[in-house]
């Protein structure tokens, strides 16, 4: 060998060990943890759900469950192709941005906050698109199972000292909004609030309402909301029984402006009440997570899983 060979063999090996010690780190995150019937799941999508899961707050995740969780989602996921339940891209970011929304965000602030803590977007997108496809499936296959009967309702009410007739309502309300420009500053929604007062001591009765809203600017009437008792908020039942049929509820301060509710009637009903609609979600939420860990179950052992040494 010839010393220049040589000295080049021997940059080869310094390279090829430099390599080795500074990708350790990569290669060991994109390292395979478990194989889902010929799909991968790397380490590295398991500290990513980890991360994700830590935000919970409620406990440190186990790396354990963490795997498992995502050996789940990709049966789920193989289970709703069978069947053509696949959401595609759309719907998943639909589903994204509904979450945002639900946290007051915006799906760019949600991104952002995923980052600060070193979680990609997909990784929720992820899990939200099982949750999607699995809901689907079960909902979908075992339908019939599912159904909670009235009578059924009826008996857990009364046994637990409830009364199944109760008296409940149903409301027919229109939602109205005085509009306040955003950057108006205090005083514009100060104003507004003034005038909202003026309105409720002036309107009272629904055809009112339409045409003083609809004439003004700056102002907008929406068209009837019908809701039952069941469908509320304890709060808001309460600000709905104390208004006077035709009146309109106090103002209150939202994005859109200073938003109230002209409530047109307000009728007995013993189609809903809120206790029957407890129960009657309990008894569904238990049937579905009875019936969904069976199926897991059985998805599970028609699929092929091979944990890789980590």
């Amino acid at each position: 060998m010839t010393p220049m060979i040589s000295r080049r063999l021997s940059q080869a090996l310094m390279a090829a060990a430099l390599i080795l010690i500074c990708g350790a780190a990569p290669l060991r995150a994109q390292s395979v943890a478990v194989m889902v019937n010929g799909e991968v799941i790397t380490n590295f999508d398991v500290d990513q759900r980890m991360k994700l899961t830590g935000l919970s707050g409620q406990k440190s995740p186990n790396r354990k469950d963490v795997i498992e969780e995502l050996i789940n989602e990709k049966v789920k996921i193989k289970e709703g192709k069978k069947f053509s339940v696949d959401p595609g891209a759309s719907e998943v970011d639909g589903a994204f941005q509904s979450m945002s929304g639900r946290m007051r965000l915006s799906p760019e602030q949600l991104v952002a906050q995923l980052a600060t803590k070193g979680i990609r977007p997909d990784t929720l997108k992820s899990r939200l698109k099982a949750d999607m496809v699995w809901n689907a499936l079960v909902r979908g296959r075992f339908k019939q199972s599912l159904q909670v009967g009235e009578k059924e309702v009826e008996a857990v009410v009364l046994n637990s000292g409830g009364d199944s007739n109760v008296e409940a309502f149903e409301y027919q309300m229109r939602p109205v909004v005085l509009v306040v420009p955003r950057g108006a500053g205090a005083g514009a929604a100060e104003a507004r609030s003034k005038e909202a007062e003026g309105l409720r001591s002036r309107i009272q009765t629904c055809d009112e309402a339409n045409s003083t809203f609809k004439s003004m600017q700056n102002a907008t009437i929406r068209d009837t909301v019908i809701k039952t008792s069941a469908d509320l908020p304890p709060t808001l039942r309460e600000l709905l029984d104390k208004t006077p049929i035709g009146h309109l509820t106090p103002p209150e301060v939202t994005r859109q402006g200073i938003e109230m509710v002209a409530l047109c009637s307000r009728k007995p009903t013993k189609i809903d009440t809120p206790k029957k609609r407890e129960v009657r979600d309990k008894m569904f939420a238990e049937k579905f997570e009875a019936k969904s860990k069976a199926y897991l179950q059985e998805v599970r052992n028609g699929s092929m899983i091979e944990y890789r040494q980590q």
